[in-house]
């Protein structure tokens, strides 16, 4: 990171990020290490194609055109939407503290409750009744004390909780653009929201939520949040994947009992098993949080016109060709490359973000990396 200050960006410097984050086999991990490699987004941009070719890429890495970043800058502005970058000051801080934060917001509504200390709240699309009763009061009191609740404006409980807030602030975090009203059902709330609240997504407008999004969705409810309680859960859901990323980040993972007999509240009572907090009201979780404060922050990138960064030293076709034989289809631990290779972590990272823009590793939870490998020609 190359200053120590939040800014807000230019028009210019907005257009550069978007274009890096926009471009091909750029996450926000990969676009944050470039910005530390190279300094400026334009830096990076310019550094890419060499990147990628030195890896082996098959084909040139596709870089976001300018007429196509400045195209989704003014159709932002048409639907009322703010780009927020990470370096600015109305950047979530808590959100910014994630290794994987989004480096641009799309924020329909009030940015300024993205600054209000926030719960999450989560669970089945399928709720019962009871559950999305308990949702609703939750959330009601939650607001009621001077907290944001957040969540994903999906079927059920998240509906629930949203409505419960009302008109207090809520925030709808969401696996497609920021304009796309999913479920349907839900469009007089999506207008509410945008009223009262704010609706945030890390993708682009006219984005139809895909299954691949909303584990990318739940890492974003749970990172905005001080906590999150899962109200009901199957064993496998994606609520459950929401508090798995809440407990990694650091957050408090609240879950409300149910009976053994509902297949509903068995995700949540493993929760309970595993540590999580019980609650039975919104007092349970306002005590709970009584104590919290606001993470420690690193300093943000800036991405400025102007930052000098001295790129690590081009890792010889040896070491590449080590580090890539050490890599195979199960992840592995950059720590253990790093002992297995005998190089210095600093170059290991380099060969890593070089494979991951030429598409030929995926990175995985927990610092991981794992080898692409191209399926076989069908013989017939």
């Amino acid at each position: 990171m190359t200053e120590k200050e939040t800014k807000p960006l230019s028009d210019a410097a907005r257009l550069d990020w978007l274009r890096l984050i926009r471009s091909e086999n750029v996450g926000p991990v990969v676009f944050r290490q470039l910005l530390e490699r190279y300094g400026t987004p334009t830096a990076a941009l310019e550094a890419l194609p060499e990147l990628a070719r030195r890896a082996g890429a098959r084909r040139k890495i596709r870089l976001c055109p300018p007429a196509e970043a400045e195209a989704e800058a003014e159709a932002a502005i048409k639907a009322g939407v703010r780009l927020l970058a990470l370096c600015e000051p109305a950047y979530p801080a808590l959100l910014r503290a994630l290794d994987d934060a989004p480096p641009l917001l799309c924020i329909l509504g009030d940015p300024a409750v993205l600054a209000l200390d926030s719960v999450g709240i989560v669970g089945a699309r399928n709720a019962s009744a009871n559950g999305r009763r308990f949702a609703e009061r939750l959330a009601a009191d939650i607001a009621a004390a001077g907290l944001a609740v957040t969540s994903g404006m999906a079927r059920g409980i998240d509906t629930a909780a949203h409505r419960g807030a009302l008109p207090r602030p809520t925030v709808a975090v969401l696996a497609g653009g920021v304009d796309i009203i999913y479920p349907p059902e839900n469009e007089a709330l999506h207008a509410e929201i945008a009223e009262y609240g704010a609706i945030i997504s890390e993708l682009p407008l006219g984005i139809v939520p895909q299954a691949r999004h909303f584990p990318r969705r739940n890492r974003l409810i749970s990172g905005l949040s001080l906590g999150v309680a899962v109200v009901e859960a199957a064993r496998r859901s994606g609520s459950l994947i929401t508090a798995r990323f809440a407990g990694d980040q650091g957050r408090e993972v609240f879950a409300v009992p149910g009976s053994p007999l509902d297949p509903r509240a068995a995700g949540c009572n493993q929760l309970l098993r595993d540590g999580a907090t019980l609650i039975e009201s919104a007092a349970d979780v306002l005590t709970a949080l009584g104590a919290q404060r606001r993470l420690a922050t690193p300093p943000p990138p800036a991405g400025g016109a102007g930052s000098v960064v001295t790129p690590p030293p081009e890792a010889a076709p040896a070491e590449r060709a080590d580090i890539e034989e050490l890599l195979g289809a199960d992840p592995i631990l950059v720590d253990d490359l790093v002992r297995l290779s005998g190089l210095p972590i600093a170059v290991v990272h380099g060969v890593l973000l070089e494979l991951e823009l030429a598409g030929k590793v995926e990175r995985h939870p927990g610092n991981r990396f794992a080898r692409l490998y191209k399926a076989p020609a069908d013989p017939l």
